[in-house]
């Protein structure tokens, strides 16, 4: 059972994930961060496909995460290998863009990747790549990961804005905001629930006592 609550919630944050890339960022062009970002380059630059380029990305950091972090690898494996089959689905289904204006575009799509990357780690599951690598440096060096991933996403974005001279720098950064804060409201909220039920618990101790 519990088995087939995880795939539920990787298929429903993978879905997310994959329109906001398909329907909101790749119409106007525009970047993320992470692994994604860099397969997103890639696809602009050679028009190969997002999720098979997310794929080969991130098995080299998984083959570290097995190694060195293997609880990251099996919080990571299933949610990245759905998310890249999925991604590439939703390319052929999603024909052109959903928005008219790329401002829209930028914010939706950043929203849309974030619900579905706080669903997924509302229930401590990732789709692996460079967030990943990010978690496990983030582990090695003992700061906080939410930074690491952060700087990781800003240096791609960036370096992708000047391979891409018709991606719009500004745009990608409010897609990374809109990620960040999405996600992290999600994760904030499942947090909050977590503490509320922690309380009711305590006091119901004491009741019976």
């Amino acid at each position: 059972m519990e088995f087939l609550k995880k795939g539920i919630i990787i298929l429903i944050g993978c879905t997310f994930i994959a329109i906001g890339i398909n329907g909101f960022l790749v119409p106007f062009g525009l970047l993320e961060g992470g692994a994604l970002g860099i397969s997103l380059i890639f696809h602009y630059v050679m028009n190969v496909k997002v999720g098979l380029t997310f794929l080969l990305i991130s098995i080299p950091i998984f083959i570290l995460a097995w190694f060195f972090y293997r609880s990251f690898f099996y919080n990571g494996l299933h949610g990245m290998l759905l998310s890249s089959i999925i991604i590439d689905v939703f390319a052929d289904i999603l024909g052109g863009r959903l928005v008219t204006y790329p401002l829209m575009s930028a914010a939706y799509g950043g929203i849309m990747i974030g619900i579905g990357a706080g669903i997924m780690l509302r229930s401590d599951i990732s789709i692996g790549g460079t967030d990943l690598l990010a978690q496990m440096l983030a582990r090695k060096l003992n700061v906080n990961s939410g930074i690491v991933i952060f700087c990781f996403d800003i240096v791609i974005v960036t370096v992708g804005s000047f391979i891409i001279h018709s991606a719009h720098l500004l745009l990608s950064f409010i897609t990374v905001f809109s990620i960040g804060v999405t996600t992290s409201l999600i994760v904030l909220t499942r947090k909050q629930k977590q503490g509320r039920y922690s309380r009711n618990s305590k006091y119901s101790k004491l009741d019976v006592s």
